[in-house]
């Protein structure tokens, strides 16, 4: 009798919290490792607010920039886990994870502008790209553009001999360290949040990566000497947890590509203002002098650099993709 009156409770109780549990709206935390008034971080709260505004209060995005909850090392791992449900890192972070096609965006000189890199990224090329993430527990939502690399240091950087002997901080990526190893320099694997302090405490000599985390890390202030050398594109790629994603309401998921694909839109066009608008303001702190390279200084980086994008192109099995992309390159020109 007391079982049989308990079980009623439990049921009864369970009744009652159903839709209390089922009005609590699906949270997302979304965390990266750049400040949040980059480009970026500025689309991820666009993001936010269309998400929470579209689903009607049904969905809660927690935005958690700056590397608040996890470094550049941590980040996949902690979204495989299910601890967070989205990021959007660079693209060359899911080469040590197995997924080595990402790093064709580390390919010195593949992309000569950001008209070829979109081509890719919303083309064919881009959608097979983005269906690999599954295999590792994510699910690829979108490219977004972080614009193109430049190199740093407390020295002139005219010509790719400049950067000889120097200790230069790169990302995980096997090939921005070839990359490095190419002009003569040392590539120190750093994350984000500890480069400002190695510049200035002299454990690095200079930096490989986009302008923005240069400014927005306040790295220029430690750094002399900027070059823009436009040797490899950084783009993010925004991922969300499989099971998650896969576990969501129907309509809930299209809402949310929705808000992402205008999230992008938003991205996208920033990063290209914020590029020229950060060149400027790097200029006007006085700090650091930008050198745009003359053509034939051009040429030198160019000739320097691109054996790095053959070798690892074959070491890395992407010969294919970088003749997919040659290809489509060709075929624009012809046109």
């Amino acid at each position: 009798m007391n079982r049989t009156l308990a079980a009623l409770l439990l049921a009864s109780s369970a009744l009652i919290a159903a839709p209390a549990l089922a009005d609590k709206p699906i949270i997302i935390k979304f965390s990266h490792v750049v400040a949040p008034d980059t480009p970026k971080g500025i689309a991820a709260a666009q993001f936010k607010k269309f998400a929470e505004e579209r689903t009607g209060g049904k969905v809660v995005v927690e935005l958690y920039p700056n590397s608040q909850l996890y470094k550049d090392k941590e980040e996949l791992e902690a979204l495989q886990l299910g601890a967070v449900q989205m990021l959007a890192p660079t693209a060359s972070k899911f080469g040590p994870i197995g997924l080595k096609d990402y790093q064709a965006f580390d390919l010195p000189y593949l992309f000569p502008d950001r008209a070829t890199v979109h081509k890719v990224t919303n083309g064919p090329i881009g959608a097979a790209l983005l269906r690999k993430l599954e295999s590792k527990g994510m699910v690829g939502m979108a490219f977004w553009d972080n614009g193109f690399r430049a190199i740093s240091a407390n020295t002139p950087l005219r010509l790719p001999t400049d950067a000889r002997g120097l200790k230069i901080r790169i990302n995980s990526s096997k090939v921005n360290g070839e990359t490095i190893k190419a002009l003569g320099g040392l590539p120190q694997t750093l994350v984000l949040s500890e480069v400002y302090q190695a510049l200035d405490t002299g454990v690095v000599d200079g930096t490989d990566g986009p302008l923005s985390n240069l400014y927005t890390q306040k790295q220029h202030e430690v750094q002399k000497h900027v070059t823009l050398t436009d040797h490899s594109f950084s783009a993010y790629v925004v991922v969300v947890n499989k099971p998650f994603w896969d576990g969501l309401p129907a309509d809930i998921r299209s809402t949310l590509d929705g808000a992402l694909k205008d999230a992008t839109r938003i991205n996208d066009q920033l990063a290209e203002e914020d590029e020229r608008k950060t060149i400027d303001a790097i200029r006007n702190s006085g700090k650091t002098a930008v050198h745009t390279p003359t053509p034939s200084e051009k040429q030198a980086w160019i000739k320097a650099l691109t054996p790095v994008q053959t070798k690892m192109a074959q070491q890395l099995g992407l010969t294919e993709l970088v003749a997919a992309v040659n290809r489509d390159l060709t075929a624009e020109r012809s046109q």
